[in-house]
C-alpha cells in the first residue's frame, strides 16, 4: 500500500506566479495523485492584511492598501491562469474585496471577523493553487481547513480531534485521487466562526491534519534545504543534516530554530509520521528527514538567539514544581538554573516574555516566587544532540568568565553570554562540536605478538577514545616484513588476519605515496616491530609529515649524530614521535622524567632493573642450584628471547638507560655506557647451539658473585644505574650487590624497576614499580603515546 503523503508550501514558497508553477510541478513529480497540500499566504500577503486591521482609521490609507492587495493578488491569477478559470478566480477574488470592504468599514470589529480578515491570505493561495494542479491535467480540488477541522476557543484553538478526524475522513473517502489543497493557519468553532492558530499555525495545521486523516509522512516545503548544524548565513561551512530524531527536532525548535517550530512538531508525539523539511527552490536536493522513533544520534547542531529574557528572582518552593506548572501553561523556559542561595533563573525567548512574566506573578504568592528582575542583556547558545554527554567537555573548555553556568538536559546543552559574544561563542561551538571533525589515520608497522596486542586493544578502546577527542580515529594501514595493506575507508582491527592476507609486497617508496595520498589530517605510524631497516628510515616518515609511535628502541638508542637529526626534524615540522613503550612498557618512566624536567628540577640518578627476565632469573637464583638452569627453565618457560643471550649480555638493558639519559638531556652515546656483560666473550659469538651445550659455563662466576654478596648480608642483582655530579658522570649495566632492604631486592619475578634521583627528590627517591614487559602492556603505552600526539595536535 502506497504511503499517503501531505505537502506544506509556506508563503515564501508561493510568492509569485513562477514560485505556484514551480509548486506545481513539485506536487506532479514527487508526489501522488491522492496526496495533500496545505498552503500559507502568498509572499507577505498576512502581513498586508494585518497592516489593513492597523490602519482602519485612516479611511483613504487603508482603501490604497486594499487595492495594492488586490492587484498583488490579481497578478498572480493573470500569470498563472487562462479561460474559465481565470474568469472563476478573477470573480471569487473580485467578491472577496467587496467582503473585505465591507469589513474594514465597520466601527467595531469581533474577533472573529478580525480572524475572517486574516483569514482570505490563505483562501486565495489555497484555491491558486488546485487551479493550476487542474490546469495541468489533475484532479485538484481546494478544501477550506474550517469545514473540516472543528476548534474550541482557548489561547490557541484547541481542536476537536475525533470530530475533525471524521470529517477528513470523510473528505477522502468522497474524493479518491482527488490532490486536496487545505487552507493552513485557520479553523472554525463549531457555528463556523473563523480561529487562527496563531504563529507559525500553518505548519501545525499540516501536521495536525496528517496525523488526524491518518497520512504517513508530511512534507515542510520551505526556501531552505532543511535543518543546518548551524546557521548557515552566519557559519561558512554549516553542513545540511540529513536525518534527525524527533527528540532532537524539538528541542532545537524550543531553542528558537528558524526552520523548526515545536508547536509544529507535537502531532506527530507517539505516531509513525516522519516530517521531511525541503526547498521547494531545490526540491532535487537532498533534505531533513525527522523520524519519531529514530534511536540514533544525528550530527550536532549548534543554534543561538541573539538576545534572550533572563528572569531572577528568590525561590521559596522547589524549582522543579515551578517549571511544572509553566511547562503546563505552554511555557516551558529555553534552560534554568538555581544557585546554592535559592536564586532561580529562567530564561524566555523575548516573544515569551510578556506572558511569562504575567504568568509568575500569578505564581507569586502560591510557589514562593520574589521579586523579578528581568534582564535582556545575554543571548543563548547551544547545541542540541541526543548524544549530548558526548560534547560537554569541549563545549564547556569553550566558556569564559562571565559565561552561565553550562545547562544540561537529555537532549541540549546551554548558555548565557552578553549579547556581544553570542557570535563568536556559536561560531567557536560550532569549530569544536559540529564542524568538521579533525580525522586521524593510523598505520600499524608489524604484526607480531605487540601488533596483535595493540589491534585487540584499539578496537576497544577505540569508540571513547573519539569521543574524548572529539576526533575520527581510524586504522587504515597493516604492514608485516612481506605484505601491507593501506585502505582510505579504514580497516576494521578485529579482521586485520584476513586483510592483511590479502596484502600485497611492498617497498618504502610506493608506502610513502600510499600514505600521502590518504583523505586524513594526520598520520600516525605505529612502529611495533624490532626492525633496524625500518628504524633507519625514521627521517622519510619525518620528511613526509608522518608521525610515529615507538615500542622499537633502536632508534631511541642510536648513534647521536643519527638521533639529533630526528629531534630537529620534529622542532622543524611540528612532528610528533613518541617512544614510552621502548622503555618500562607501560610503565610511565619517561613521562616522569619528563615532568620533572618540566617543573624545573633537575634529574641526576635514574637506576633500576629494566629487564623482566633478569629481574626473574635473579629474584630466583638462590645458590642452591645452578645458574645456568635457571636460564634452561625461563627459556622453556618463553620468559627470555629464544636466544638467551639478547636478555643476558646486559645490550637490552644498556639500550633503555641510554634513551632515559638522552631524556635527561643527556648526550650520550651506547659505549658511553659501561656493559658487564653475563655472557664470557668465549660464549658471545658461537651458536645458540653450542651456547646451550656450554651455558655452564656461566654458574662459577655467578656463584662466586652470588656467595661475596651473601657474605656482605647482600642480595645480588643485574642493574643499570646513572649518576651525575657537577664534576663527573657515570654510566653502567652488571652486576651489584644491593642491601636486601633496598628497592630492587623485593621484586616480584618479572617486574621492572626505576628509581629516579632529582634535586627535589634526593633523600627519597621516586620509585616506579610493575610489569616492564609483556604484551598487553606494551600495547597500553603505544595506544597512550598515540593518544597524547592526538591531543597533542588538537591542542592547537
Amino acid at each position: 500500500m502506497a504511503l499517503r503523503h501531505l505537502h506544506k508550501f509556506g508563503g515564501s514558497s508561493l510568492a509569485d506566479a513562477d514560485c505556484y508553477k514551480r509548486v506545481a510541478h513539485i506536487l506532479l513529480t514527487h508526489g501522488q495523485s491522492d496526496d495533500w497540500i496545505v498552503v500559507s499566504a502568498a509572499g507577505k500577503t498576512t502581513n498586508r492584511l494585518y497592516e489593513l486591521l492597523d490602519g482602519r482609521l485612516d479611511h483613504f490609507g487603508w482603501q490604497q492598501q486594499l487595492e495594492l492587495l488586490h492587484q498583488y493578488q490579481q497578478k498572480l491569477v493573470d500569470d498563472c491562469l487562462v479561460g474559465g478559470a481565470h474568469k472563476r478566480l478573477s470573480d471569487k477574488l473580485r467578491e472577496d474585496m467587496r467582503v473585505l470592504h465591507r469589513l474594514l468599514s465597520e466601527e467595531d470589529l469581533s474577533e472573529y471577523q478580525t480572524s475572517q480578515i486574516i483569514a482570505f491570505g490563505e483562501l486565495w493561495s489555497s484555491r491558486l493553487l488546485a487551479e493550476v494542479l487542474s490546469a495541468s491535467g489533475v484532479s485538484a480540488m481546494q478544501l477550506d481547513a474550517r469545514d473540516v477541522l472543528v476548534a474550541d476557543e482557548d489561547v490557541t484553538p484547541m481542536v476537536r480531534e475525533q470530530e475533525s478526524s471524521q470529517r477528513l475522513q470523510q473528505v477522502i473517502r468522497d474524493n479518491p485521487g482527488y490532490r486536496v489543497v487545505l487552507t493552513g493557519f485557520i479553523c472554525a468553532t463549531e457555528l463556523g466562526q473563523t480561529l487562527l492558530f496563531g504563529r507559525n499555525g500553518s505548519d501545525y495545521s499540516a501536521t495536525l491534519i496528517t496525523r488526524l486523516a491518518g497520512f504517513d509522512r508530511v512534507t515542510i516545503w520551505t526556501d531552505v534545504e532543511g535543518v543546518f548544524n548551524a546557521d548557515p548565513n552566519r557559519i561558512s561551512d554549516a553542513k545540511l543534516l540529513k536525518s534527525m530524531s524527533l527528540q532532537e527536532a524539538n528541542r532545537l525548535a524550543r531553542l528558537g530554530s528558524p526552520v523548526l517550530h515545536s508547536r509544529c512538531l507535537q502531532p506527530l508525539e507517539g505516531t509513525q509520521i516522519s516530517l521531511a523539511v525541503r526547498s521547494s527552490y531545490a526540491p532535487h536536493t537532498d533534505f531533513t528527514l525527522i523520524s519519531p522513533n529514530s534511536q540514533s544520534a544525528s550530527q550536532p547542531v549548534v543554534t543561538a538567539l541573539k538576545q534572550v529574557s533572563l528572569f531572577t528572582f528568590a525561590l521559596d518552593t522547589e524549582l522543579e514544581t515551578l517549571l511544572a506548572q509553566l511547562d503546563a501553561h505552554g511555557l516551558p523556559p529555553l534552560a534554568h538554573w538555581r544557585d546554592y542561595n535559592g536564586v532561580a533563573s529562567l530564561a524566555f525567548t523575548q516573544e515569551q516574555s510578556p506572558s511569562a512574566r504575567h504568568l509568575l506573578a500569578e505564581l507569586k504568592t502560591e510557589y514562593g516566587v520574589g521579586a523579578m528582575r528581568v534582564s535582556a542583556e545575554q543571548g543563548l547558545v547551544a547545541l542540541v544532540s541526543s548524544a549530548v554527554s558526548d560534547y560537554r567537555q569541549g563545549f564547556a573548555r569553550l566558556l569564559s568568565r562571565g559565561a552561565s553556568p553550562l545547562y544540561q538536559d537529555s537532549h541540549s546543552l546551554v548558555t548565557l553570554v552578553s549579547n556581544e559574544q553570542v557570535a563568536s561563542l556559536t561560531a567557536q561551538v560550532h569549530r569544536r562540536c559540529a564542524g568538521p571533525r579533525k580525522r586521524f589515520g593510523v598505520a600499524l608497522f608489524g604484526a607480531g605478538n605487540i601488533g596483535e596486542a595493540w589491534l585487540e586493544l584499539f578496537e576497544k578502546a577505540r569508540p571513547r577514545l573519539q569521543r574524548d577527542l572529539e576526533a575520527e580515529l581510524q586504522l587504515v594501514g597493516l604492514v608485516s616484513s612481506k605484505r601491507a595493506v593501506i585502505d582510505a575507508n579504514g580497516i576494521i582491527a578485529g579482521q586485520w588476519q584476513q586483510r592483511l592476507s590479502k596484502g600485497l609486497p611492498w617497498g618504502y617508496e610506493s608506502l610513502f605515496e600510499q600514505l600521502n595520498e590518504l583523505p586524513f589530517d594526520e598520520i600516525i605510524a605505529l612502529d611495533v616491530s624490532a626492525s633496524s631497516g625500518l628504524t633507519l628510515r625514521y627521517p622519510d616518515f619525518f620528511s613526509h609529515g608522518i608521525h610515529l609511535v615507538s615500542a622499537n628502541k633502536l632508534a631511541g638508542s642510536g648513534p647521536m649524530p643519527f638521533y639529533r637529526h630526528l629531534k630537529n626534524q620534529l622542532a622543524s615540522r611540528r612532528l610528533f614521535w613518541r617512544y614510552n613503550a621502548s622503555v618500562g612498557a607501560g610503565l610511565p618512566v619517561q613521562y616522569a622524567i619528563n615532568d620533572l624536567r618540566h617543573s624545573g628540577d633537575k634529574v641526576n640518578k635514574v637506576g633500576g632493573i629494566f629487564s623482566g627476565t633478569l629481574c626473574w632469573l635473579f629474584e630466583h637464583y638462590d645458590g642452591s642450584s645452578p645458574f645456568s638452569e635457571l636460564v634452561v627453565k625461563a627459556k622453556e618457560l618463553g620468559i627470555t628471547e629464544p636466544d638467551p643471550r639478547d636478555d643476558l649480555s646486559g645490550r637490552d638493558m644498556q639500550r633503555k638507560l641510554l634513551i632515559l639519559a638522552r631524556e635527561m638531556g643527556l648526550e650520550l652515546e651506547l659505549e658511553d655506557i659501561q656493559l658487564e656483560s653475563l655472557v664470557p666473550s668465549a660464549l658471545a659469538e658461537c651458536s645458540l647451539d653450542e651456547f646451550m651445550q656450554r651455558i655452564a659455563e656461566l654458574d662459577a662466576p655467578m656463584q662466586a658473585a652470588f656467595d661475596q654478596a651473601k657474605v656482605d648480608g647482600k642480595a645480588l642483582r643485574y642493574v643499570a644505574a646513572l649518576n651525575r655530579t657537577a664534576t663527573s658522570l657515570t654510566a653502567k649495566v652488571g652486576l651489584e650487590s644491593v642491601a636486601l632492604d633496598h628497592a630492587y631486592a623485593n621484586l616480584t619475578p618479572g617486574d621492572n624497576v626505576f628509581v629516579i634521583s632529582s634535586e627535589f627528590y634526593s633523600t627519597n627517591p621516586l620509585i616506579i614499580r610493575g610489569p616492564g614487559a609483556g604484551r598487553e602492556v606494551t600495547a597500553a603505552a603505544v595506544q597512550t603515546d598515540l593518544a597524547q600526539i592526538c591531543r597533542d595536535l588538537l591542542a592547537d
